[in-house]
């Protein structure tokens, strides 16, 4: 197995994108990687391409991107694993490399929530891949699914809906420097616990936005890195973990095996633990998701992630720093984008140019979860090949 290093990456703003296609982002988020490789590259150094996309496409996805991009004599394969779509993705390139069969792979996700209405995203995709989708004709949309989770977690921890509140106003702050995020303005606790209510114990500022976006990172073999860069950010590990989809089955509504199986192959391929996690880009398509997974990433003990965020420890500046972006709750949310551009954030992290930079960060994690939680995805990065 040969190491793989990020060589360029770029994205576009995630936003509601009314007068741009995929096969205008696309494009974008590739030009911009490109122009990231410090020594540059030609699309006849690229192998292949994975392209992360769930259900809001143009037409045909991968024919998009061998088109849009004139790769058509490569292959491009599309991956769709719900939330966790991006992320895997990457997982798929980084695989590739590391086997052997590829020098260079381009790795791209994208999506165009804003425009598309709910029935069709998640209805169409639930009947295709459920035998029982019963639950949303039954309104268990993301929102309401989500919900049973942190309400029970809000019963059995001592969390509290105020430490929800300061999850959005931290990812809110974050996003106030990132000029590419969606919602680029402060908000206080007092405006998230008055908001209106999407779904109890959700209001409007506990929720992610509807986003359009792509995103793009373009991965290299470690015997071919130097021609493209002196500065690399290595892939040290990837995960990906699965979970029963019925809520019925499901012994323990306060966590998300998915996401503890995800971190731990993903860390003990890095050969690291959770406290050596300098920076990390945590999913939080609601305020109270990032909560259960600082403690499912293994950041906080059981039920004690409400001690992390009343002390301001996930703040940039604090001992952990969590969605230096925004996250998704304030940066954006096009989940075939989504855990590429957190590759792509830990990747200026790393490199020291991010413009919310952590001092002194080496290691990075990227984490999805999804499908609404049968499916989650880890990535470790690292400035050190390890």
């Amino acid at each position: 197995m040969r190491n793989v290093a990020i060589v360029g990456a770029g994205m576009t703003p995630f936003a509601e994108h009314f007068g741009l296609g995929l096969k205008d982002l696309v494009p974008m988020a590739y030009a911009e990687a490109a122009a990231h490789v410090d020594k540059g590259i030609e699309k006849a150094d690229i192998d292949a391409v994975w392209f992360g996309e769930l259900t809001t496409s143009d037409g045909f996805p991968t024919g998009i991107v061998a088109d849009t991009l004139d790769l058509t004599e490569i292959p491009v394969s599309r991956v769709e694993n719900a939330c966790a779509t991006g992320n895997d993705a990457v997982r798929n390139g980084a695989i590739a490399i590391a086997s052997g069969l590829y020098d260079v792979v381009l790795v791209l996700g994208a999506d165009k929530v804003r425009e598309t209405a709910t029935n069709s995203t998640f209805w169409e995709w639930a009947t295709l891949t459920r035998d029982n989708a019963w639950d949303y004709p039954l309104g268990l949309v993301a929102p309401a699914n989500f919900a049973l989770h942190v309400t029970r977690y809000l019963h059995e921890s001592p969390a509290t809906k105020e430490h929800m509140a300061m999850v959005a106003v931290k990812n809110h702050f974050h996003a106030v420097k990132n000029p590419k995020a969606q919602l680029r303005y402060e908000i206080t606790v007092e405006q998230a616990l008055t908001a209106p209510i999407v779904v109890d114990p959700f209001g409007l500022y506990d929720c992610t936005p509807q986003s359009d976006g792509a995103a793009a990172v373009i991965l290299a073999a470690e015997d071919v890195v130097d021609r493209y860069t002196d500065r690399p950010v290595w892939v040290r590990g990837v995960g990906l973990g699965m979970d029963k989809v019925m809520h019925q089955h499901k012994d323990d509504m306060t966590s998300f095996p998915a996401t503890v199986r995800a971190a731990k192959a993903a860390m003990s391929m890095a050969g690291i633990g959770p406290h050596d996690i300098d920076v990390a880009e945590v999913h939080d398509c609601f305020t109270g998701v990032e909560l259960i997974s600082y403690e499912d990433l293994g950041f906080a003990e059981r039920h004690m992630a409400y001690k992390l965020i009343e002390s301001g420890q996930t703040y940039v500046g604090g001992a952990l720093p969590v969605n230096p972006s925004g996250g998704l709750k304030a940066k954006g949310h096009p989940p075939g984008a989504t855990g590429v551009a957190q590759c792509y954030e830990l990747f200026s992290q790393l490199r020291g140019e991010a413009v919310n930079q952590v001092d002194g960060a080496r290691i990075g994690l990227a984490h999805n979860v999804g499908g609404p939680t049968a499916v989650a995805a880890v990535t470790i990065l690292s400035a050190d090949r390890g």
